[in-house]
């Protein structure tokens, strides 16, 4: 959009972000998710911090479906041989809104997840 630009009635102008509630959607193969369960602890790491800041979060739930299921173009096996696509699923994580006060976020950066599956809180 440009100063002075007209829109027409009904045209999104901005989006609002509520960054005091930020969680992370995280794709694990379907074959890590065997002993994932909501409550979970997760530690985070993001890419514009590095190792040196690491986020605490919880398992909230799971996506409905896998990411290829929701996109707009489906991915195709085209070749016809068969051969098993291993699907990612959406794991959301809420963090630690003190964290995030500390080291602000913001949506689409790169983060590495790691939830403790071992049973202990």
């Amino acid at each position: 959009m440009q100063v002075g630009q007209r829109i027409s009635a009904g045209s999104p102008v901005m989006t609002i972000v509520p960054v005091a509630s930020v969680y992370v959607d995280a794709n694990f193969k379907e074959g890590q998710l065997k002993k994932v369960m909501p409550g979970q602890p997760v530690e985070l790491t993001s890419d514009l911090y590095g190792d040196d800041v690491v986020y605490h979060g919880t398992v909230a739930g799971f996506s409905g479906g896998t990411g290829s299921a929701f996109a707009l173009i489906p991915a195709q096996n085209a070749t016809g041989n068969w051969i098993k696509v291993v699907q990612r699923l959406p794991v959301r994580v809420t963090l630690d809104p003190k964290e995030l006060a500390k080291h602000p976020l913001r949506v689409g950066l790169s983060m590495e997840a790691k939830i403790d599956t071992s049973g202990g809180k």
